[in-house]
């Protein structure tokens, strides 16, 4: 198939154009070329947030599908349907687990969210997002994941040790971790090979057009689970500090969206004939540590 990737040189972006190329399909990428693509990608300069400038850069081209990875808000979508949709039939988007108001989530959570954000916060804004092309004839899939890991990303979650590149570092050290609660709170991973993999599985599938899926691993743990399990990759104890919920989301209600339970279930998914991520949260994590590693990075 030809694709084409809005993004190519971000975290995900770069994933799914590496799975997509593996699978000898021909892989385009718009960008505004500040960043080096994997190699094989075709690129396509031009600003995601001006359409003009999309419309010439993509004049005369088409393609199977296009894949969103970075879009972030209403106007997006709506640049999305105006520049993006006229050259392809199709078109998969990642939005996120942040959607859902976390005050009324289920365990596990389907896509039949009775509330969602709107408070002007990412995960407001997404939303926003979901419905611009809800409410257009376009033949979208849209895709919620929570902690995306692998290769590209940094360790962490839970706010106060959320994705920081010198976690290995702090842990080998004997610095606690700080979780609100004492971690206990699910979390739902998934690696971000996997998350490309469903992507690219969904084109063709008429199962997933225009509806809208939860995706996660194989695993669901606790954040301090999630903490342990990184402290036995690296060979080095973990401890726990708790932070009391008392108050917390009160001084930090950014972080409303990660002081809940983020587990999902994948029975709409399964049902569509999508094949479920497989790779485990231990695999996941020892990919991102290897590549930071291999980055030169200490760990």
């Amino acid at each position: 198939m030809k694709i084409l990737i809005i993004g190519g040189s971000g975290q995900v972006s770069s994933r799914v154009a590496k799975v997509a190329l593996c699978q000898n399909h021909e892989v385009w990428a718009l960008t505004r070329g500040n960043r080096a693509l994997p190699q094989g990608v075709h690129p396509i300069t031009a600003d995601r947030n001006d359409p003009q400038s999309i419309k010439a850069a993509l004049s005369g081209m088409t393609f199977d599908a296009a894949l969103d990875c970075i879009c972030m808000n209403a106007e997006h979508a709506r640049i999305d349907l105006e520049a993006i949709v006229p050259h392809t039939g199709r078109i998969v988007v990642i939005s996120t687990d942040s959607v859902y108001h976390p005050s009324f989530k289920r365990v596990p959570q389907d896509e039949n969210g009775e509330k969602y954000l709107a408070d002007g916060s990412y995960g407001a804004k997404k939303r926003e997002m979901e419905q611009v092309f809800e409410k257009s004839d376009a033949n979208y899939t849209l895709f919620r994941p929570g902690h995306i890991v692998g290769p590209g990303f940094a360790p962490g979650c839970f706010p106060e040790n959320m994705r920081q590149w010198d976690l290995p570092q702090k842990i080998r050290a004997g610095e606690p971790m700080r979780l609100v609660g004492g971690g206990t709170y699910l979390i739902h991973p998934i690696v971000a090979d996997d998350l490309a993999q469903a992507m690219l599985d969904c084109i063709e599938n008429p199962n997933t057009y225009r509806q809208t899926f939860c995706i996660g691993g194989p695993d669901v743990v606790t954040n301090a689970e999630y903490f342990h399990l990184v402290g036995s990759i690296l060979g080095a104890e973990v401890t726990i500090e708790s932070i009391p919920e008392d108050g917390y989301l009160q001084n930090h209600p950014e972080s409303s969206g990660q002081i809940c339970e983020r587990c999902y279930t994948l029975e709409k998914l399964r049902q569509s004939g999508v094949p479920l991520p497989k790779t485990s949260l231990e695999e996941g994590l020892r990919q991102m540590l290897s590549d930071l590693e291999q980055k030169g990075a200490p760990v």
